[in-house]
């Protein structure tokens, strides 16, 4: 098995890192260890005081005392991926069908043996108790503070979050806001489809680690490392899987490992990954 340093292993792609794991080098042979519990969790969330509201779908599968988990577009889960997911082997499920059930159970296998730890490179922050618009504001700030741009610069938002938004207006950055789903923020701005036609005019790049559930990641993330644009990560999907990809395209990682922020009014910790903390 290849030793793991606290920077943790490098990866080149999310392939790469898939790979690693199928060949049992960073850690347990995934044949060998099984999905105990599956569930979902769906969530519909309007902050007092702004005009509009989401809804998100999560796929979360546990592994021994790990929760990996992926975003998934509401409704767009079969019926049947949950229970295709319990007692399956992790191995299995990094060939489901499904992308979100591969990504989720690459998530709990690292969540397992990579768990966010200083020893694996995190570094951990604290959220305080408070509203869902507290909560989401206070990581907010702790997710912006990972950019590495002076104010004025223009940030690529992939994945659109008005507290993130908001984040970037307090440090004088601009924003481009991208989403598949398109429409427009809450202050009325235009939300752009297509982030890679957007990237060459940013000057750095702040992605949701929903792009690992739609097949977006790697195109955004080699574009990134292309341009030798700053790619920082969000991630509640993927939470342990980003932070492996630090050094081949992605610059940082604000990782948020099941249960979230928005699950609880009580205090919680996310866990920061970079070179910069």
């Amino acid at each position: 098995m290849t030793a793991v340093t606290a920077a943790g292993p490098l990866a080149t792609s999310y392939d790469d890192l898939e790979e690693r794991v199928l060949a049992g080098h960073l850690g347990p042979d995934p044949r060998t260890l099984r999905i105990s519990v599956a569930f979902t969790t769906r969530q519909a969330v309007r902050h007092e005081g702004r005009g509009s509201g989401y809804r998100n779908e999560v796929l979360s599968l546990r592994l021994a005392e790990a929760v990996g988990s992926c975003a998934v577009e509401p409704g767009e889960l079969p019926d049947g991926a949950v229970e295709d997911c319990v007692g399956a082997d992790i191995a299995g499920l990094l060939a489901h069908e499904l992308t979100p059930v591969r990504v989720a159970a690459l998530d709990a296998y690292l969540m397992h043996t990579l768990p966010h730890t200083p020893a694996h490179g995190a570094h951990p922050c604290r959220l305080p108790a408070g509203t869902s618009l507290e909560k989401s504001r206070a990581r907010a700030g702790a997710v912006v503070e990972l950019i590495d741009a002076a104010p004025g610069a223009t940030v690529l938002v992939v994945g659109v979050v008005n507290s993130l938004l908001e984040a970037l207006r307090s440090r004088g950055l601009a924003y481009i806001p991208c989403d598949l789903k398109g429409g427009t923020t809450e202050w009325g701005e235009p939300v752009r489809t297509d982030a890679l036609a957007e990237l060459e005019r940013c000057d750095a790049v702040l992605a949701s680690g929903m792009v690992l559930g739609n097949g977006s990641f790697e195109p955004l993330r080699q574009r990134a490392r292309h341009h030798g644009t700053p790619l920082v990560m969000f991630a509640q999907t993927g939470s342990a899987v980003l932070p492996r990809l630090i050094g081949s395209g992605v610059s940082a990682v604000c990782a948020e490992p099941y249960p979230f922020f928005w699950l609880d009014g009580g205090p919680g910790t996310i866990h920061r990954y970079g070179s910069t903390l």
